[in-house]
């Protein structure tokens, strides 16, 4: 069989019946597919400033011209903000232990823009117990926020045991919230989405909570006691 390829008087005879394609389309054809592939190649082989890692950046820095290196200097510190960003996110995650030494520190000097939760408590009190439990969830969840506790003598002496659970939370090294004493807190009751709730009111985390959860379980007892209580129409035919 004739290659179709070639320029042969046969083949233009076929070409002006239509049976093979124009000699210039063909040609259009196949350099429109040759800068496609060249195109996906180049992708594939060149790798943008924008898509590497900082280390990549290092080792192919003698490769960039000199506008280039003015972006990828402002890339850099970008990416550098980001890295530290998420770093100070993830920094804490558990509950930090301390005692009336530790407290400048920890808490004074936690450093500026950092929220710290600082929960008094006792062994043998179970709402204490219960608090601490609930931190535990908290301060994994809330990162970026330092959770603590001390036994409150440790770190304010002969403070009275009825103001316990004492949770305190800090700003700067300042007071921005107080929960003092069982009452507060609702018992042992208190659920961690409603200590959530409660330390989020202070600033300190932001809860993806939409509601205060002690008040749908009002919400829901008052809903149970309207059905329980019977209406005026059903109390008289009673009566009768």
């Amino acid at each position: 069989m004739q290659d179709p390829e070639k320029d042969t008087e046969w083949n233009d005879i076929l070409r002006k019946k239509g049976i093979l394609p124009p000699k210039e389309n063909r040609e259009e054809q196949e350099r429109a597919k040759e800068e496609e592939q060249f195109e996906i190649l180049q992708k594939s082989l060149v790798k943008t400033y924008e898509d590497m890692t900082l280390e990549e950046l290092e080792e192919n820095e003698d490769e960039f011209n000199e506008e280039d290196e003015k972006a990828i200097e402002m890339y850099r510190q970008q990416r550098l903000a980001e890295m530290k960003a998420a770093q100070m996110k993830n920094k804490f995650g558990e509950v930090l232990e301390i005692s009336g030494k530790d407290y400048v520190q920890e808490v004074t000097k936690a450093g500026k823009g950092i929220w710290v939760v600082l929960h008094l408590y006792k062994q043998g009190i179970p709402l204490c117990a219960l608090i601490n439990q609930h931190l535990s969830g908290l301060a994994k969840k809330f990162r970026d926020v330092k959770f603590i506790k001390a036994i409150s003598t440790t770190c304010i002496p002969n403070y009275p045991d009825k103001n316990l659970p004492t949770i305190f939370v800090y700003l700067d090294g300042d007071i921005r919230a107080q929960f003092i004493g069982p009452l507060v807190f609702g018992g042992m009751n208190l659920t961690r989405d409603e200590l959530e709730w409660k330390i989020s009111e202070s600033g300190a985390i932001k809860t993806d909570l939409e509601e205060n959860p002690r008040k749908q379980i009002q919400d829901q007892l008052m809903s149970s006691i309207r059905a329980c209580v019977p209406t005026r129409g059903e109390s008289d035919s009673e009566d009768d």
